[in-house]
């Protein structure tokens, strides 16, 4: 009872500091996150379930050239305590400088069993002296220089808006229009003289008087965070219903300007429609296709079960090379449907305790009867329970484990990790294969997108990782992936743990 009450009482003060702390796990594959407190929650933009699991690299996203990488990465590799400054970047992309102090945790026997991180956010501190070390003109100087600056910009911006083929509107810190693009003009059937210098929310007779364009300009932008891709549907009196893609950004001016706003509005209702008519064919198409594939499935197991006893070696491969192509398409059809219910919010769901130690095994023992000719290596003693639908997680793995067999030809060994991180369980799967680039592992996990590479090389329509991104988005967990190109891929994904 006493060291459950003083492991609280140090958990609270670690969760009080001001500084973001960290705990990795040393003993694990890749020095993983097992522990965050608030103040690094705050510091970075991601949440607690985001976090965990990861190495603390992730924070600097893609500036990966920073010599400091290298110091951080000796003091793990010696077990020593490091000291840096660092660039970092939050979840919404913006940079902030990071003073990482690491320390090892060492037991008696000289083993490095964790590693401590504390950070402080110095981007401040840093802007300062990067200002200390410019040289200055005088005040009234730069301040003209400044003022002209700023007007020549204004000039600018304004014969930008015009020109751009997407409604633009400046709006001033009371939300008054200072300007407004030919573009939207014509898409709102709205005049200069009845919008220019008018409340945006007057606009109309008030038909601009929106509700979540309100809270995204009086609540949201004030924070000083940008509006990214916010979605607003509204009837409009003259033009009908329109869901359009508000991007909106505060300026700050110096001199004789306020603050300006910067709204664009995107019209994406066709692109809406025509999503949606796709959705519905697929969902129809994978629907009408599944019946007679039924009984296609049906008569090839019906003619490999009655196959003439003196039939030809070349009649028997064909009814087999017939039966494989079969599966393979009942498999794709089937991942068209939990794609049509993905995206209708249709999937269901069932969710129980299972072993995840023990799906894991499942699966990779099916795998391995299926293609014996690659080295699947698990390691998973995770005695770990999950609330979940075990199907849909065993088929997460399974497309996992594929995709690695998939897309690396040229090496036959695939690693299947399992590990406690914290109150989650973290699942990896490495191959050495071809690697996926920077810019398509943004991208990876939408509905369709394929890699150009992989184009080339490799049959499929892009959706199995799709479907795993949901199907664990869904339980609560994350899925992300590193790669570097000609050096193979890792999956990774963690899902919560029952509280036993």
């Amino acid at each position: 009872m006493s060291n459950d009450l003083n492991d609280n009482i140090y958990l609270h003060a670690l969760d009080s500091a001001n500084s973001g702390i960290i705990i990795t796990d040393n003993l694990l594959p890749d020095n993983p996150i097992i522990y965050c407190n608030k103040a690094f929650e705050k510091i970075t933009g991601y949440s607690h379930n985001e976090i965990i699991g990861h190495n603390c690299r992730f924070l600097q996203a893609q500036d990966r050239m920073q010599e400091e990488r290298e110091f951080i990465k000796n003091a793990v590799k010696n077990g020593e305590q490091c000291r840096v400054e660092i660039r970092n970047y939050r979840k919404n992309g913006t940079l902030f400088w990071n003073e990482l102090i690491i320390s090892p945790v060492i037991k008696s026997d000289g083993t490095v069993t964790h590693f401590i991180g504390v950070q402080n956010d110095i981007t401040d501190r840093k802007k300062s002296e990067n200002e200390l070390r410019e040289e200055k003109a005088s005040v009234d100087k730069k301040i003209l220089e400044r003022t002209k600056e700023l007007q020549d910009n204004e000039a600018f911006l304004s014969s930008i808006i015009q020109t751009v083929r997407e409604s633009l509107l400046v709006l001033d810190a009371d939300y008054k229009v200072l300007s407004a693009n030919t573009h939207f003009l014509n898409s709102f059937k709205v005049t200069q003289e009845d919008t220019v210098g008018r409340i945006l929310f007057e606009l109309g007779n008030h038909q601009w008087d929106i509700e979540a364009l309100k809270v995204l300009l009086t609540k949201i932008l004030p924070t000083n965070n940008p509006v990214i891709d916010f979605e607003v549907e509204h009837d409009f009196p003259y033009i009908g219903k329109k869901i359009m893609l508000v991007n909106a950004y505060r300026i700050e001016f110096e001199g004789q300007y306020k603050d300006r706003i910067l709204i664009a509005i995107e019209d994406i209702t066709d692109k809406k429609e025509i999503d949606r008519r796709k959705d519905d064919f697929l969902s129809i198409a994978s629907h009408e296709l599944k019946t007679p594939l039924t009984t296609i499935k049906g008569l090839v197991q019906l003619l490999q079960r009655m196959k003439p006893e003196n039939s030809s070696e070349k009649f028997t491969a064909t009814l087999d090379k017939a039966s494989v192509h079969v599966d393979r398409l009942n498999n794709l059809i089937s991942e068209l449907l939990d794609t049509s219910k993905i995206q209708s919010g249709n999937i269901e769901i069932h969710k129980e305790p299972f072993d995840i130690d023990k799906a894991l095994r499942d699966t990779v023992d099916s795998l391995t009867v299926a293609t014996p000719e690659y080295e699947i290596i698990l390691k998973s003693d995770t005695n770990a329970s999950i609330l979940g639908d075990e199907l849909q997680i065993s088929q997460v793995i399974n497309n996992l484990i594929s995709n690695a067999i998939k897309y690396s030809p040229d090496s036959k060994k695939i690693e299947v990790h399992g590990n406690r991180v914290g109150n989650f369980v973290k699942v990896s799967v490495t191959d050495y294969g071809m690697g996926i680039s920077a810019q398509d592992q943004t991208k990876i996990f939408e509905r369709f997108f394929r890699a150009r590479d992989i184009q080339k090389k490799f049959p499929g329509m892009g959706i199995g990782l799709y479907i795993c991104h949901e199907i664990i988005a869904s339980h609560d967990g994350t899925l992300w992936v590193e790669s570097e190109i000609g050096s193979g891929s890792t999956f990774n994904f963690t899902l919560p743990i029952i509280n036993s």
